[in-house]
C-alpha cells in the first residue's frame, strides 16, 4: 500500500504542512480509493470526499469511528502510525466494508507530525465471493444429495470430488480418492465374460466427448462387492472451451439388471419344473432343422407323455400332480446327455432335443427314459402310484420338413405308443400308416371345414372391468350393468343397458369394453375351447379364414348393436394371429368389413400377441397403422413372455397393453411376479398406454392390482365368457 501511495518518498518542494496538506487533498480527490490524513491529536486534517456522511477536518478519531476507549482497533491503529509503524484493520461504514491501512505522515525533517489512511471498498468483491460460495455449496449439497453415484476429475483424470453415493458404490471416501487416478477407484468389468472395460473417463479426456460404456457394465467396489451399474462421462470445460477435466455420473441398475434376468428366465422356462417351457424347446428345435438341412447333421426328438398323471391329479389333488412333475423332472435330467435339451411342453408332456445323436443311440436313450420312468414308484402320504410314459420318437434330418410338420409326426408317434399299450417307444417313420391315421392335426383339418361348412362356431365375449368401477358379483353373470336373463337370452346385443369401462366415447359416459373370443361346436353341441383347434388351424394356415370369419360376424354385431342403439359405449377387442397380421390381403379385408358394415371404428379393437406383433413387425406396424388411422385402437396381448418386447413396444402404437396372465397369477404369493407386473403397469403409463391384467381369478388379486395402479382387469374373478350372440 505504501508503495502504491509512494508514502514515502520525499515530499514535494515545501516544507509547510498547510501545503503538505494541500497537496495530500488534490491527491485524495484524484484517487478512487479513500484517502484522509490527521494531525498529532489524531483529529482529521484532510477527509474523503467520496465518503458520504463522512467526517469533517477537525473531528476527532475516536468521535468518527465510534470508540468508546484508545483501545479500538481505528484508533490504535493510528497510534500505531504516530509511533512510526504502519497499521491496518477493517471497519463497517452504511453497510459497505472497508479495509484501511495507515502510515505515519512525516515532515521535511523526518519527524512525525500525524497519520496518512487509505481505505479499499470490499463490499462488491465480498458479495461476490459469499455468492460464489453460495452456489459452490448450493452445487456440493446437490451433488450429495442425488441418487447417482458422481465423480470429478481434471484434465488429468485425476479425481478431486467424489459425492457419497460414489463413496458408497466404489467403497473410496472422498478423502481417500481425491489425488487417486480415476481408474483406480472406478473399476468396470464386462457382466458377460468379467473382463476388463476401458474407463469411460479415459476415453472422454481423450475424445473430447460425451462417452458411454456400451453393454452391461459392472462395478467392482474396493471390498470385491459388485454393482451393476449405467454410467456416462461428459468433459468440463472453461469459458474459453479449453477441457479443464470431466464429470462421471454412473448408477446401480443391480435390481433392474436382476429384473431383467428373472424376465428372460420366466419367458423361456416353466415356472414348475424349471425346464425350458414350449416356445424356448420350438426356437431350438428350429435350429436344429436349419442345421439338419444346411449342414446335413443328424439330430432326434423326443415326445414323452406321462401314463398315469391323471390318476396322480385326480386322486391326490394338483399338489400331488405338481410333486410328481419335479420329480420326474429330476430323473429325467439324469438321464439325458448334458448336450441334449429337456423341455416341458405342457402338462404332463415332455420334450427331448438330442443333437448330433444317430438314430441307433437315440433309441437307446428314449429306451433308458421310459424304463427309468417305469421303474419309478411316487409316494404321495399313504399311497404308491406306477407312473409309466409313452414316447414318440422321430429322427431329424435333411428331409424333416418344417416345424409343424415335425411336431406333429413326434405327437402322432406318442399317441401311437400309447394306443398300442402306453409305456413303449414308437419310432416315425414316413410311411408308417399307424402314425398317418393319428394324426390328430389332420383329423382337426377336417373339423375346422365341416364347422364353416355347418356354421358351427361361435362368438362370445368376456368383459374387461376398470379397476375402481363399481364393483358387482363375481360369476353371477351380471357384469357391465347388464341384466343376467336378458343375456343369456339374447347375448350381449340384445340388452340395451350399458356398463362402467374406462375412458369415455363418442356416446358420453365409460366405454363397454370386452374380448370377442371364438368357440367351436361339436357333434352334439358342446362348446369347445379354442385351445382344441386354434393351434391346428394355425399350423395348416387356416387362420387366416378363421380371422376373417370372427371379424366379419363381431362387425355384423356391432352393426347391430349401432342399430339398437346400445354400442354408444361398446368397444370389441378381436384377437388376430401373427399370420394375419402379415398377410395384406387381411388388412384389405378388413378395411373393406368396416366400410362396409358401417361401423363406427372408434368402437373396434383389435387384439395381438406379443410375440405376432414381434416376429411380424414390420406387417404388425403398418396393419397398426393403417387401422389407426381409421379410429380404431390396438392390444399388445401377452405382453411381458418376451424381454424383446421392451425394445419393440416404443415402435408399436398400441393403446392398451395386457399383461401375461403367467405374472398375473399367483403374483400375490410370488413377490418376484408382482414385481414383474408393477414393472409392466409402470411402463406401459410412461409411455401412456392402458394396462390390462388377465387371469384375475381372486379378490386378493383383484386389490393387489388396484394398488398397484392397473387400468383394467380381466378373468374368472371378474365374469366368465358369455356367448355375444347364438348365432349370425
Amino acid at each position: 500500500m505504501a508503495e502504491i501511495l509512494n508514502l514515502r518518498r520525499p515530499p514535494l518542494a515545501s516544507s509547510t504542512p498547510g501545503a503538505s496538506g494541500g497537496r495530500l487533498r488534490r491527491l485524495a480527490e484524484a484517487t478512487p480509493m479513500l484517502l484522509w490524513t490527521t494531525d498529532h491529536d489524531l483529529r482529521f486534517t484532510s477527509c474523503p470526499p467520496a465518503l458520504e456522511g463522512g467526517p469533517r477536518p477537525g473531528a476527532s478519531i475516536v468521535d468518527f469511528y465510534g470508540a468508546e476507549d484508545w483501545d479500538a482497533p481505528p484508533v490504535q491503529a493510528h497510534r500505531r502510525a504516530l509511533a512510526g509503524e504502519p497499521a491496518e484493520f477493517e471497519h463497517r461504514w452504511q453497510g459497505r466494508l472497508l479495509r484501511c491501512h495507515v502510515e505515519p505522515l512525516r515532515d521535511p525533517l523526518g519527524q512525525v507530525t500525524g497519520t496518512v489512511g487509505v481505505a479499499l471498498d470490499l463490499t462488491e468483491r465480498l458479495l461476490a465471493e459469499e455468492e460464489l460460495y453460495r452456489e459452490s455449496e448450493l452445487a456440493e449439497v446437490t451433488l450429495a444429495s442425488i441418487g447417482d453415484g458422481v465423480i470429478r476429475t481434471d484434465a488429468d483424470g485425476t479425481v478431486d470430488y467424489v459425492n457419497p453415493v460414489a463413496e458408497r458404490l466404489t467403497g473410496w471416501s472422498s478423502v481417500e480418492a481425491v489425488g487417486k487416478p480415476v481408474a483406480e477407484v472406478f473399476s468396470l468389468f464386462d457382466e458377460m465374460t468379467r473382463r476388463p472395460l476401458d474407463g469411460p473417463v479415459e476415453r472422454c479426456l481423450e475424445e473430447n466427448r460425451v462417452v458411454e460404456s456400451p453393454g452391461h457394465a459392472l462395478l467392482v467396489r474396493s471390498d470385491g462387492m459388485e454393482f451393476s451399474v449405467r454410467d456416462s462421462a461428459a468433459p468440463i470445460r472453461d469459458g474459453d472451451g479449453r477441457l479443464v477435466g470431466s464429470v462421471l455420473v454412473f448408477k446401480d441398475v443391480t435390481q433392474l439388471r436382476g429384473l431383467e434376468r428373472e424376465m428372460i428366465y420366466l419367458a423361456s422356462h416353466d415356472a414348475l419344473t424349471g425346464l425350458i417351457n414350449r416356445r424356448e424347446f420350438e426356437s431350438r428345435l428350429k435350429r436344429a432343422l436349419r442345421s439338419a438341412r444346411n449342414q446335413r447333421r443328424i439330430h432326434a426328438l423326443l415326445y414323452l407323455d406321462l401314463d398315469e398323471f391323471k390318476v396322480v391329479n385326480d386322486t391326490c389333488g394338483h399338489l400331488a400332480g405338481d410333486e410328481l412333475l419335479k420329480q420326474i423332472t429330476a430323473l429325467l435330467r439324469s438321464r439325458v446327455r448334458r448336450i441334449d435339451t429337456l423341455a416341458r411342453l405342457g402338462g404332463d408332456e415332455f420334450g427331448v432335443l438330442l443333437e448330433d445323436c444317430p438314430l441307433t443311440q437315440a433309441r437307446q436313450i428314449a429306451e433308458e427314459l421310459r424304463g427309468t420312468v417305469r421303474e419309478f414308484r411316487f409316494r404321495w402320504k399313504d399311497q404308491i402310484f406306477e407312473i409309466g410314459v409313452s414316447i414318440g420318437l422321430v429322427p431329424i434330418n435333411a428331409t424333416s420338413g418344417d416345424l409343424a410338420n415335425l411336431l406333429s409326426a413326434a405327437d402322432a408317434a406318442c399317441y401311437v405308443a400309447k394306443e398300442k399299450g402306453r409305456n413303449r417307444v414308437h419310432e416315425y417313420e414316413a410311411d408308417d400308416t399307424l402314425v398317418a391315421e393319428r394324426y390328430g392335426e389332420m383329423q382337426w383339418i377336417h373339423r375346422i371345414h365341416r364347422a364353416f361348412e355347418d356354421r358351427l362356431f361361435r362368438l362370445y365375449y368376456q368383459p374387461i372391468q376398470p379397476i375402481g368401477a363399481k364393483a358387482f358379483a363375481p360369476g353371477s353373470g351380471q357384469s357391465l350393468g347388464v341384466p343376467s336373463g336378458a343375456r343369456q337370452r339374447d347375448g350381449l346385443l340384445g340388452a340395451k343397458a350399458s356398463a362402467p369401462g374406462s375412458g369415455h366415447g363418442p356416446g358420453g359416459g365409460p366405454e363397454i369394453l370386452c374380448e370377442v373370443l371364438i368357440r367351436m361346436l361339436d357333434d352334439r353341441g358342446r362348446v369347445l375351447s379354442p385351445a382344441a383347434f386354434i393351434s391346428a388351424a394355425e399350423r395348416y394356415h387356416l387362420i387366416g379364414t378363421v380371422d376373417r370369419w370372427v371379424v366379419r360376424t363381431a362387425l355384423r354385431a356391432l352393426a347391430e348393436a349401432q342399430r339398437r342403439d346400445c354400442s354408444k359405449r361398446l368397444l370389441f377387442a378381436i384377437n388376430l394371429s401373427g399370420q394375419s397380421l402379415s398377410d395384406d390381403s387381411f388388412l384389405d379385408y378388413v378395411v373393406g368389413q368396416l366400410v362396409e358394415s358401417g361401423v363406427d371404428s372408434r368402437r373396434i379393437c383389435f387384439e395381438i400377441t406379443e410375440t405376432a406383433a414381434i416376429s411380424k413387425l414390420d406387417g404388425a406396424t403398418r396393419f397398426i397403422k393403417v387401422l389407426k388411422e381409421m379410429g380404431c385402437r390396438f392390444v399388445l396381448d401377452d405382453f411381458g413372455s418376451g424381454l424383446s418386447s421392451f425394445a419393440y413396444l416404443r415402435d408399436l402404437p398400441v393403446d392398451f397393453l395386457k399383461i401375461d396372465g403367467e405374472f398375473v397369477k399367483n403374483m400375490v404369493e410370488d413377490p418376484v411376479k408382482r414385481a414383474l407386473v408393477e414393472s409392466i403397469n409402470q411402463i406401459g403409463h410412461v409411455i401412456g398406454v392402458l394396462t390390462i391384467a388377465e387371469w384375475v381369478e381372486n379378490r386378493a388379486t383383484l386389490d393387489a392390482l388396484k394398488q398397484i395402479g392397473v387400468d383394467y382387469a380381466q378373468g374368472y374373478w371378474i365374469a366368465k365368457p358369455q356367448p355375444l350372440v347364438h348365432e349370425l
